[in-house]
């Protein structure tokens, strides 16, 4: 097995949306707001090669949106999903699988491209992985959430024909990834756990953004669940510092991966790394 991190570029949100209660005073320190109060995230997505399959995880946001749309978030930086995946030697359609950790928009909009009037899967030849529980709650939004589920970038993928669903296959994508689960941001988040160099890699999404929200209460304010959420952290963070566990950070504008532990103050980050330096 060979792990890439996948570099999209960088777009702004909100940084108090991003941070929920938590003051400015102190996560300002972490991630830095603009004037606007916009802080910079990343889009970093992870492929994974196993045998004969190229699995990537999640899509980032795509370019299908219109101007309107993407001027309120600030995309920025050189780095593509197609240049990135040409550095290392592969395209688009050397995909076989595309895991969807959720169906927000900045995790699946690249999953989704307009070929004229048409909306057509970006991967040719890849099946599209979601779950049910997901997928039922994606394709009928809640008021809160209906903001990020956008449908020009989910029922294509059911139209194509290239949708499955985790639960309906053993080991779907091998013995080495097992798919775990988080649902206070979002109904049924899938976390895919790799066994990778002797080593457990947890590849986090929006339970944990950055090393800026490793403190348990630091939940995002686009949690649906936060008290859940939280409950959640603290299961996973105790996992995870007894296990030695990597986590692959898809939002942190700076940081590939990192590891836990405890201290005084309660777990916090140990070690931050590449993924190219395990």
């Amino acid at each position: 097995m060979k792990l890439h991190a996948i570099e999209t570029g960088f777009f702004k949100l909100d940084g108090g949306a991003m941070f929920g209660v938590v003051p400015k005073s102190i996560w300002n320190k972490t991630n830095p707001a603009d004037a606007n109060n916009m802080c910079t995230w990343g889009n970093r997505l992870l492929l994974v090669e196993e045998g004969k399959r190229l699995m990537l995880v999640d899509t980032g946001l795509g370019d299908k949106q219109t101007e309107k749309f993407f001027s309120y978030y600030y995309l920025h930086g050189d780095a593509t999903l197609d240049n990135s995946l040409k550095s290392i030697g592969f395209d688009r359609n050397d995909i076989t699988d595309v895991i969807l950790t959720h169906l927000h928009f900045d995790h699946c909009g690249g999953a989704i491209i307009r070929e004229g009037e048409k909306l057509s899967p970006a991967f040719k030849n890849a099946n599209f992985w979601s779950n049910s529980d997901h997928w039922a709650w994606a394709t009928a939004p809640n008021a809160r959430e209906r903001a990020s589920f956008l449908k020009e970038n989910i029922l294509p993928i059911q139209e194509s024909g290239q949708l499955k669903f985790v639960e309906d296959v053993e080991e779907p994508f091998g013995k080495d990834i097992d798919i775990r689960y988080a649902n206070g941001h979002t109904e049924a988040m899938m976390l895919p756990q790799i066994q990778y160099k002797g080593k457990t890699m947890l590849y986090m999404a929006d339970l944990l953004p950055s090393v800026g929200h490793i403190p348990i209460p630091y939940v995002m304010g686009y949690d649906v669940r936060p008290l859940i959420t939280m409950d959640e952290r603290n299961t996973y963070w105790n996992e995870i510092v007894d296990n030695e566990y990597i986590l692959f950070l898809e939002h942190d504008p700076i940081n590939e991966c990192c590891t836990l532990q405890h201290t005084e103050k309660g777990i916090r980050v140990k070690d931050i790394f590449k993924l190219s330096d395990i």
